[in-house]
């Protein structure tokens, strides 16, 4: 009985943390991709030549860091 009464707390405790936990994520998500276009923008400005490469590099990045996010916000739905 105990048991049943601990998962049904931590059942309610999820659904509760998900959102929150979502809305991190996106947030952790938008801060990192404006750090890399910061950071890219600011090579290009130093380095024209290399604008192109620094380019790629950044839409790889961005690409990567927008699907661990949406696998984060899966993860969260789950929880509900």
């Amino acid at each position: 009985m105990y048991l049943f009464a601990t998962l049904l707390q931590a059942a309610s405790l999820g659904s509760a943390i998900a959102p929150l936990a979502a809305a991190l994520a996106v947030f952790a998500a938008a801060w990192g991709i404006g750090k890399i276009g910061t950071q890219a923008l600011e090579g290009m400005a130093r380095q024209p030549e290399a604008a192109g490469s620094l380019q790629t590099a950044m839409i790889v990045s961005a690409a990567l860091i927008e699907g661990a996010t949406l696998f984060a916000i899966v993860v969260c739905l789950m929880a509900l």
